[in-house]
């Protein structure tokens, strides 16, 4: 006869996971910078959605490699398409459209808030009810991307309007993606589940880049070439089959609050790369944020 009175055990958290979150984490965090310089050598869209095509096209190649099918069962298309959507368009272009309105820390600070949204959202949706570290560590993070900003929170006016609600949105669809590629999970070989998103998500994008943007490709300086290659081979390669396989083997909201190192791994990468600056607020930045990572995590 089972003991009643006996607590439940939690299900421990993969340290698998936790190893793919963390590439996923460097991956996306390096690419700020790297972003950041190449918007001056070539337009956004056409940046993001050619990087994300080409990205997907090497995740085919190598899982066809691999002895990988990329066959896709009709019945699995309705949730790639809808992750896809989520996952990778929503995000790119909203957080796109949001840098016109607003610098890029603010529009960063508020995407970030994405995994405040996947926790409530998967509450409801998957059982997973927020526990103390990870209600904690969530305070922590928000403290620590106060800090970055330089705890000034954001000015919200009348200009900024539009900005603030496509930055918003980017962030609840990403949140809304995460926990719908949990509760559904698109049954594929990881790499191919990731060169099938990347590859849907990016091709309206980079469509639209090329018929209303103009790039000057003979501008582009050498090293903007090699961090084309980054872009292309780390974020979208390595870095969303890190993210696939970290939420495949982790609760969402895990998953969602792990990502909150993203910003200041970029933020110290561009201090050192482009020579951004570095003071206090972010280093206290740091040390919260890393620190609630640590406690949602365990």
């Amino acid at each position: 006869m089972l003991d009643s009175t006996r607590p439940v055990p939690r299900p421990r958290i993969a340290p698998a996971g936790l190893m793919f979150l963390a590439i996923t984490s460097i991956g996306w965090g390096f690419n700020w910078p790297v972003t950041k310089f190449l918007i001056g050598e070539l337009p956004p869209l056409t940046l993001r959605g050619v990087t994300g095509v080409l990205g997907a096209a090497l995740l085919a190649l190598l899982a066809l490699v691999r002895g990988d099918s990329l066959k896709v069962a009709p019945a699995i298309w309705p949730r790639l398409l809808t992750a896809a959507l989520l996952n990778v368009t929503g995000w790119m272009v909203l957080m796109g459209l949001a840098l016109l309105w607003l610098p890029a820390s603010e529009a960063a600070l508020i995407a970030y808030t994405m995994p405040v949204w996947a926790s409530l959202i998967a509450w409801p949706a998957l059982g997973e009810r927020p526990t103390l570290l990870r209600t904690l560590g969530l305070v922590m993070a928000f403290a620590g991307l106060a800090s970055i900003m330089g705890g000034n929170g954001i000015a919200a006016s009348t200009e900024k309007l539009p900005g603030i609600i496509m930055a918003l949105s980017g962030a609840l669809g990403f949140a809304i993606g995460t926990v719908f590629s949990k509760k559904y999970p698109i049954h594929l070989p990881p790499i191919t589940a990731a060169a099938w998103q990347i590859g849907i998500g990016c091709l309206p994008i980079s469509i639209i880049g090329l018929l209303v943007e103009t790039s000057h490709l003979d501008k582009v300086t050498p090293v903007g070439w090699w961090l084309l290659v980054y872009s292309t081979v780390v974020q979208f390669c390595i870095a969303y089959v890190s993210w696939f396989a970290a939420l495949a083997r982790l609760p969402a909201s895990v998953a969602a609050i792990g990502t909150m190192a993203v910003p200041v791994i970029g933020v110290v990468a561009s201090a050192i790369a482009l020579h951004e600056p570095l003071g206090s607020g972010q280093i206290a930045g740091l040390i919260f944020t890393l620190a609630a990572v640590l406690l949602a995590t365990r």
